[in-house]
């Protein structure tokens, strides 16, 4: 199922989701513009290599130009192709306007950044002698979708169910669709660990414990940082003069 749109408008920009998306897509197109053993180099320097971040952690020295740990950091922001580039910014375009108004602009930033990280740290403790890099925003963007399943869970979701020739879109609760993706990854990233050159990182270059992990960091994390402080509103309704004049009530 390919995720359309969904139905919970926001009463704010979300500068931080679209500031995040143009970057994506920036170094995406500088990596487009590398020869193939200049993007290979790039990959390896700036993506999570497991085995090296296992040495890093075990010797203290790095093995490319900068300090290792950081890759968990630079790593987010590189994409293997288009396909994985778009699905990426279509969820974050999709999910992260909504946590970024809940959160507030800094706090969302702080949150996507931290879920990442924390996601490649998951996907490199269950497969931490390979050699295979680990890249994309999709452990970002999983602990985004993890925040929103808690906080929107009865939001209704327009898919593509593709069945057949004519694919079919139809409305879900967020509850039931993102429920279902978190399921997958689980199961995914369970069935890698008995069979790694036939499912997960090492074959299929899919980091599905990354996505596991960062959706169950994003459910624990959003809430420490405020996912709920900000009441919902009918947007078709207007602020009462209490409401609007609570300070808690601005964007942040």
């Amino acid at each position: 199922m390919v995720p359309v749109k969904d139905y919970n408008p926001v009463r704010t920009t979300p500068y931080v989701t679209y500031g995040l998306i143009v970057l994506n897509v920036l170094i995406f197109l500088y990596e487009i513009s590398l020869p193939p053993n200049a993007l290979s180099s790039f990959f390896t320097e700036w993506a999570v290599v497991p085995e090296q971040l296992s040495d890093s952690f075990q010797t203290g020295v790095s093995t490319v130009n900068i300090e290792e740990w950081l890759t968990l950091i630079t790593a987010q922001f590189l994409h293997g192709g288009i396909l994985h580039l778009g699905g990426n910014m279509l969820y974050l375009y999709i999910f992260g306007n909504n946590v970024e108004e809940q959160l507030g602009r800094a706090k969302f930033l702080f949150f996507y950044l931290t879920c990442g990280l924390l996601a490649n740290l998951a996907q490199w403790f269950f497969a931490p002698e390979s050699g295979v890099p680990s890249l994309g925003a999709s452990g970002a963007i999983a602990g985004v979708m993890g925040a929103y399943i808690f906080r929107f869970p009865q939001v209704q979701i327009l898919t593509i169910v593709p069945l057949g020739p004519l694919p079919l879109p139809l409305r879900v609760p967020a509850v039931f669709y993102l429920g279902f993706w978190f399921l997958q990854q689980a199961f995914y990233g369970t069935a890698s660990l008995e069979a790694r050159t036939m499912i997960g990182m090492e074959g299929g270059g899919i980091a599905y414990w990354a996505h596991a992990g960062g959706f169950v960091i994003g459910a624990l994390l959003g809430p420490m940082l405020g996912l709920f402080d900000k009441a919902d509103q009918d947007p078709e309704m207007p602020q009462s003069p209490e409401r609007a004049s609570d300070p808690g009530s601005s964007d942040g």
